[in-house]
């Protein structure tokens, strides 16, 4: 832990350089007046503060992307609870099929992020995401009506179609609301309401389930049905009320609009919100190879997060339950990885340091697929294990996507950078679908071997991105401050500007 905050000291935050100075291509002057500055020392309008204005963005914003991320991701992973329901009997599903259903989602998902998050930019937050939300919700739907294999793959394809702007889209937009060091809180608070898709889920089909028979239809049916109508209604309610970029919100007048914009380039530069993206655009930020390293960091990760999304049912029915007890006993891990992740970005906004928050937890996940490799007959040590295994991987998937998200300057760099992360880390949902195989059960040793390899990927390629991000910052440090470039050229430039400090 020192090694790594010794690393942060070495490259001062702008808040430490003193006024009078060009910070993120913005030049302050703090002066002695009356008006109240904030740490960057950007004029606070009169009649507020920062902390009022941070706390109307927060309720305006978290609890939306929230509510949306928990109904994508229940959506998702579902099919692994109407699984347990007798949904493969009911379709008369062979051999790998499920499996093949599982990552039939994965190849709209991973093709259409980047063109979504360009939907995003060119269409509003307000009108893109809610559109997207009731899409897959309509598909959910559909999943509780379909009679054979062939039904299941096309509404699964829907739903990753509709589901692939959600993630990226949603931290694409808390970037342009908050500054670096503030992130970290509403990125796990936003990405823990997986977590808590993942226990209410389970909760919801131990009591769905029980409506096995009713109207004609199995247990598995009213899972996707009444769980795709919720999803919808709320889709139609966000037309209305859903928030936007800081440019368009009309909840703040046209001064605290001008503060909001004017933190966010005190912390991160230009953004160039009002310039379209071009494939010139993606075709620059691709040579990047820290851009490379964000996808491996995330890619690694996915893999093991998936696998416990899917199968987590499974791996526990093997430890002799009936389908009502394995969904119950699947929702204590789900509820210490929420717990775990607020209680990591926490400590991570407060030290304003992200790399160690990402290495310890991987290693604690390291050592959990070990000993679930070796444990055989143990429950309570499984188990425990398992409450490990997702405290580790759901802590620190948000603070990867915020460390590199963040880092990552102006709206062009940030849309396909954040983009391209998710979109090429969901690959690794395609190998965790094929992970967990009923021929290795009950102790899958091919399936934890699977997750152990690629949580050490994560881990190899944090650590190259920590150096990466450090030498560059050395590197800046010793150069030539005021290159003379225009203020066009600095936002074109983002992150690569010459003035930009990359976050440790």
């Amino acid at each position: 832990m020192a090694n790594f905050i010794s690393l942060s000291e070495t490259a001062p935050s702008d808040s430490e350089k003193p006024g009078e100075e060009v910070v993120g291509n913005n030049t302050y002057h703090p002066g002695t007046s009356d008006i109240e500055y904030d740490e960057l020392h950007v004029p606070c309008p009169p009649h507020t503060t920062e902390r009022r204005i941070i706390t109307r963005i927060d309720w305006q914003l978290i609890p939306f992307l929230c509510i949306l991320y928990l109904l994508a991701f229940l959506d998702r992973v579902n099919i692994a609870n109407a699984n347990s329901f007798h949904l493969s009997q009911d379709l008369h599903l062979k051999d790998n099929e499920y499996n093949t259903a599982l990552t039939i989602f994965f190849v709209p998902y991973i093709i259409a992020e980047i063109p979504s998050n360009i939907f995003l930019k060119r269409f509003s937050p307000r009108v893109w995401l809610p559109t997207c939300m009731l899409g897959f919700g309509i598909a959910t739907v559909c999943q509780g009506l379909v009679q054979n294999y062939s039904g299941l793959l096309a509404t699964r394809f829907f739903l990753g179609l509709f589901e692939s702007g959600m993630f990226p889209g949603c931290f694409y937009l808390i970037s342009m609301w908050y500054k670096r060091s503030e992130s970290q809180k509403r990125y796990s608070l936003f990405f823990s309401s997986t977590s808590l898709a993942g226990a209410f889920g389970g909760l919801l089909a131990s009591a769905i389930g029980k409506m096995e028979g009713m109207r004609g239809y199995n247990g598995w049916r009213w899972i996707f049905i009444l769980e795709g109508c919720l999803t919808c209604v709320v889709a139609i309610i966000f037309f209305f009320i859903f928030p936007s970029f800081p440019e368009e919100a009309k909840w703040l007048t046209e001064e605290e609009r001008a503060y909001v914009k004017a933190r966010l380039q005190a912390d991160q530069g230009h953004n160039a919100a009002e310039r379209k993206i071009t494939l010139r655009d993606v075709a620059t930020v691709m040579k990047d190879h820290r851009v490379w390293l964000g996808g491996f960091m995330y890619f690694g990760l996915i893999v093991p997060a998936y696998s416990y999304a899917y199968f987590a049912p499974t791996i526990i029915s093997t430890y002799h339950y009936d389908p009502i007890q394995t969904q119950l006993h699947s929702v204590p891990p789900w509820a210490a990885s929420f717990g775990f992740s607020l209680l990591t970005a926490a400590l991570s906004d407060r030290v304003r340091h992200r790399a160690a928050f990402a290495l310890l937890p991987l290693s604690m996940g390291i050592a959990a697929f070990a000993t679930l490799l070796k444990v055989h007959n143990n429950t309570p040590v499984q188990y425990a294990m398992l409450c490990l295994v997702t405290m580790s991987t759901y802590s620190v998937l948000p603070i990867i996507v915020c460390w590199f998200s963040m880092n990552l300057g102006g709206h062009h760099r940030r849309a396909i950078g954040t983009a391209w992360q998710i979109g090429f880390g969901n690959i690794g949902g395609i190998i965790a679908t094929f992970s967990f195989l009923s021929k290795d059960a009950p102790y899958f040793p091919n399936g934890y071997s699977i997750c152990l390899g690629f949580t050490c990927v994560s881990g190899l390629a944090s650590a190259l991105y920590l150096v990466s991000i450090h030498l560059e910052n050395q590197k800046r440090k010793k150069a030539v401050r005021n290159v003379g470039l225009s203020e066009y050229e600095k936002t074109e430039l983002g992150d690569l500007n010459p003035e930009f400090r990359y976050m440790y």
